[in-house]
């Protein structure tokens, strides 16, 4: 299948999928915690798994504009399958990026061929909030790979995955930051899910702990060079993945106006044979406010979209921002979408009740609104970030 970045078809396909295939399970996957193994098999037949793998190894080669369309439009009908796609795009960014490209070639024309789905496995409960410092240590094995032994959280698709991106402190670390990158295949012995997903939002995605028990990895899945995994979980991964959770944050907050506007629209006083919309100018205003607030975070996504693209001096700050911002805009038009909707939001008659309980998962993902805040008032105060 062959895209150019500027082909619409990324975010056309991405809206097909969301119509006919996500809309019409997430609201029976969220009530289950189900994983949307539909989801998957639609976003690799219309390529998008292979989305950011390069067009040498048969994928789109897509930068970051793209994904950020389809993560929204995917968001717009199911935000844990959009997280999903996020994750995975992720992790394929990180395989691409070995030291040894020919010995992940394989692995990247299965994506690109929509026959292999992974995602990262950084966070663990010792760092908690700062995934980028994990806790385990990998164990050299005399120049045949390392063993690793991890806790990690919050790994998305897990159990689900062919393959898991997993951080972990290089055998000769000396500090916290001295990691480095594997790739782990989801048959490695030893790899295992440690524990059912049960979160408020987000209850579609799988988000379950995994454990690692002295996994061997060898040599030729090492991802990055040895000590290089904070650099690259930083400057590879974060930028993408703070641009990729404010877009499924976009996308929760514009299914949320749609969604109210539906209800104003519809819903009546019978008595006086008039809509709510037509009737109450209070409701009128909060759904401007929610509009007001989607627009502004449209424009920070894409700004900070466009200095992905073309890095200057203000990048890193617009990257801190955009999901700091995302995770407040998402909270504030949902919350406001629940009581302009009234009854109808609170007794699920939309799905505003759904997108108000996905939205509150930005704020306390890695790296949560308040280390974000904290990173950004270092920036702006010239405070080293580390």
């Amino acid at each position: 299948m062959t895209f150019t970045d500027s082909d619409p078809s990324y975010a056309t396909r991405a809206r097909e999928i969301a119509r006919t295939v996500l809309a019409i399970g997430a609201a029976d996957n969220d009530r289950a915690g189900r994983f949307s193994t539909e989801a998957v098999r639609a976003l690799g037949g219309e390529g998008l798994l292979g989305l950011l793998v390069p067009a040498a190894h048969g994928g789109a080669g897509a930068g970051p504009r793209p994904f950020v369309d389809v993560t929204a439009a995917l968001a717009e009908a199911d935000p844990s399958a959009a997280l999903v796609f996020v994750m995975h795009s992720l992790g394929t960014t990180v395989i691409a990026a070995a030291p040894d490209p020919a010995q992940v070639v394989p692995l990247l024309r299965d994506i690109a061929a929509g026959s292999h789905l992974t995602t990262l496995a950084f966070s663990e409960a010792g760092s908690r909030s700062h995934f980028w410092a994990p806790v385990s240590k990998a164990e050299s094995l005399n120049g045949s790979g390392v063993s690793i032994t991890a806790r990690k959280s919050w790994v998305t698709s897990a159990g689900f995955a062919n393959s898991y991106v997993v951080s972990s402190l290089s055998p000769n670390a000396q500090g916290p930051t001295d990691s480095t990158l594997y790739l782990v295949p989801a048959d490695s012995p030893g790899l295992s899910v440690a524990g059912a997903w049960d979160g408020m939002g987000l209850r579609a995605n799988a988000s379950s702990p995994m454990l690692l028990d002295g996994c061997v990895v060898p040599g030729h899945l090492r991802l990055t060079a040895e000590g290089a995994g904070f650099s690259a979980m930083l400057q590879t991964v974060l930028p993408l993945f703070n641009v990729g959770t404010a877009a499924v944050a976009l996308g929760i907050c514009r299914a949320t106006v749609a969604a109210t506007v539906t209800h104003l629209k519809t819903a009546r006083f019978e008595h006086l044979g008039t809509t709510l919309g037509e009737a109450l100018p209070n409701l009128r205003a909060q759904l401007a406010t929610m509009q007001i607030k989607t627009d502004q975070l449209a424009t920070l996504i894409d700004d900070t979209t466009a200095r992905l693209e073309r890095p200057d001096g203000l990048t890193m700050l617009r990257v801190l921002e955009v999901k700091a911002a995302a995770g407040d805009a998402a909270i504030e038009v949902t919350s406001l979408g629940m009581r302009t909707c009234g009854g109808a939001a609170f007794s699920r008659h939309t799905a505003i009740e759904r997108y108000f309980r996905d939205a509150h998962a930005g704020a306390v993902m890695a790296p949560t609104s308040d280390v974000l805040r904290d990173f950004i008032g270092k920036s702006l105060l010239d405070i080293p970030l580390f």
